[in-house]
């Protein structure tokens, strides 16, 4: 059993090393893998990638109506009560001039009680410019559900990553103010040792302490928040809100050095897949109109049967199959629209109007797209200059409250100058990660704008 144990033993080390007994949830997750796992994983992007499926089969079933189309009949009919059949008199008679006038008709029952047919059929379309054009609106439909898989992609990706630096952020905030409550716990010790030497009263304790439990209470508070956003995160990527995850990537690393002309130079609305898909919608719009002009075309078909039938008085003369006759037909099906009272014309122009309305809408998104550009261009700068002032508002503060605490410990100040300090400061550092996030969503937004958007 030993050496059994140790082999297992053995096997069990090797694939803890590997890697292969740890769940993908079990590593540090960059930004690009929550992104990708977002996309692989998400709700929203599965139902897009089915819509995809969904329009391939679409355009099969747009295709099948082209192809030769067969269908068989089996039928049989039991004629309990056959019915009667009303003829002239003068039918029955071997000398029709005996017959008087006013002879009544003669009923007479035609027909078997039983009877059965089995039949097979097919047609086949030879011109019909209807379907011509069915086959390209289901392609451009198709193409449709390719760029709205795209559009969710991109959906995705900016969630996806917003809610990424809310979790960077809130993290890098739990640790400054596991940082500040340090620095007022020392400076509480220091304070009450002061104030059992009879250096300062008890007044200057009490309010140190009120404010080292205050930050005790937000520093819960953003613990909290953090695992707020870590679940919002795990929503947006499509990950079991229970799993666990831990992210890796420092703000630091983050490059907010932006090139406006260099992004912006090789823009093209085409790049905007808000853009790209009303287009699309636009070939369709045009597609319906032709399809308006198209029911005004002749359609040619042709068909062919071939089939049995049979009648007895027994069923089992019908199973025996003694009585079954032949018989088969084939050809052509012209049909030529000539007048619908002035409904396909009313129907054309009504595809018409929705081609200029899209055509309309195209121009309108052009100005839009500008606008949105110039805007999240405007605001990416605004941002930044304000994350700049409060960069340098952390150094101010830092500054005057280590002054402050050592004029403090000097016995040169109050503490009530070092509190004031201290929680300008810590307003100074919320203020800074607000400008971070603001940054973020503003530079987030800026690449939205100009279509650049990608994993």
């Amino acid at each position: 059993m030993k050496p059994l144990l140790f082999l297992l033993s053995t096997f069990l080390v090797v694939l803890l090393s590997s890697g292969w007994l740890y769940s993908q949830d079990d590593r540090l997750y960059s930004l690009d893998d929550c992104i990708q796992f977002a996309l692989d994983k998400s709700v929203q992007m599965k139902n897009a990638r089915l819509d995809v499926i969904s329009a391939e089969k679409r355009v099969g079933e747009t295709r099948g109506i082209g192809l030769p189309q067969l269908s068989s009949d089996f039928m049989y009919t039991n004629n309990f009560a056959i019915q009667t059949v009303f003829l002239p008199a003068v039918f029955f008679a071997d000398d029709p001039a005996t017959v008087p006038a006013d002879a009544p008709p003669v009923g007479v029952r035609f027909g078997v009680r039983h009877l059965g047919q089995a039949g097979l059929n097919a047609s086949q379309i030879i011109f019909d410019g209807s379907y011509i054009i069915g086959l390209q609106a289901a392609s451009t439909y198709k193409e449709l559900s390719q760029k709205a898989l795209q559009r969710t992609e991109i959906e995705t990706i900016e969630n996806v990553t917003k809610a990424f630096y809310t979790v960077l952020i809130n993290h890098e905030r739990f640790s400054l103010m596991e940082s500040n409550y340090q620095r007022l716990d020392t400076l509480y010790q220091e304070t009450r040792m002061m104030y059992e030497n009879g250096f300062v009263e008890k007044v200057d304790m009490d309010r140190v302490k009120l404010n080292f439990n205050n930050a005790k209470v937000q520093m819960q508070s953003l613990g909290r928040m953090m695992e707020v956003s870590k679940i919002l995160l795990k929503f947006q990527m499509g990950m079991d809100v229970n799993n666990d995850i831990e992210l890796k990537g420092k703000l630091s690393d983050l490059d907010l050095n932006i090139n406006y002309q260099e992004k912006e130079q090789n823009f093209a609305y085409d790049n905007r897949i808000e853009f790209s898909l009303m287009q699309t919608e636009t070939r369709l719009s045009l597609l319906d109109m032709k399809n308006s002009r198209a029911a005004s075309f002749p359609k040619l078909s042709a068909f062919a049967g071939l089939g049995y039938n049979t009648g007895a008085d027994q069923f089992s003369d019908v199973t025996r199959g003694a009585n079954w006759f032949e018989y088969g037909n084939f050809g052509f099906s012209l049909s030529v629209p000539i007048f619908s009272g002035l409904q396909r014309s009313f129907r054309n122009q009504q595809a018409k109007i929705s081609l200029m309305k899209n055509e309309n809408s195209l121009k309108d998104l052009e100005n839009a797209i500008d606008m949105e550009i110039i805007h999240s261009r405007n605001d990416l700068k605004n941002s930044l200059e304000a994350l700049e002032i409060q960069a340098e508002n952390i150094e101010l503060a830092e500054t005057v409250f280590e002054t402050t605490k050592f004029k403090y410990q000097e016995g040169l100040g109050s503490n009530l100058e070092v509190i004031e300090a201290d929680n300008a400061l810590k307003e100074a550092q919320t203020n800074y990660f607000n400008a971070v996030f603001e940054v973020l969503v503003a530079k987030i937004n800026y690449e939205k704008a100009l279509g650049k958007l990608t994993k």
